[in-house]
C-alpha cells in the first residue's frame, strides 16, 4: 500500500473525507476485486502527482459496510471525489489513468 493513501473506516469517514480541506478521492474496494487490484497502481501514481491538491484514500466495502450503503455503492471498483463534503464526481469501474486524471481535473478545478 501507498504512503500517499490513506485508508479508512466507516468511522474515520466524516473526519477523514467530509471535513478534508481539500478534495478527496475514495476508492470504494474489496480484495476479491480484480478491476480494484488493477487500478491500484494507478491511484497510487495519481495520488503521488495530486499531492497537496487532492488526497486519495481507499474504504474496504466488506469491513466498512454502513459508508458505501449510504453512497449507494453498487458496484466496485466506485471511485467519488468529495469537496466540501458533497460528491463532485463518481465513476464506476476500472477507467484509464488518462481518464480518472480528466475527471479528477474536472471536480477539482
Amino acid at each position: 500500500m501507498s504512503e500517499h493513501i490513506a485508508q479508512i473506516s466507516d468511522d474515520q469517514f466524516e473526519e477523514q473525507v467530509l471535513k478534508s480541506s481539500e478534495p478527496v478521492l475514495v476508492d470504494f474496494w474489496a480484495e476479491w476485486c480484480g478491476p480494484c487490484k488493477m487500478i491500484a497502481p494507478m491511484l497510487d501514481d495519481l495520488a503521488a502527482s495530486y499531492q497537496g491538491k487532492l488526497k486519495v484514500a481507499k474504504i474496504n466495502i466488506d469491513h466498512n459496510q454502513k459508508t458505501p450503503r449510504a453512497y449507494n455503492v453498487r458496484g466496485i471498483p466506485t471511485l467519488m471525489i468529495f469537496r466540501d463534503g458533497k460528491v463532485q464526481a463518481t465513476q464506476i469501474g476500472a477507467v484509464s489513468k488518462t481518464q480518472l486524471a480528466q475527471i479528477i481535473d474536472k471536480a477539482i478545478a
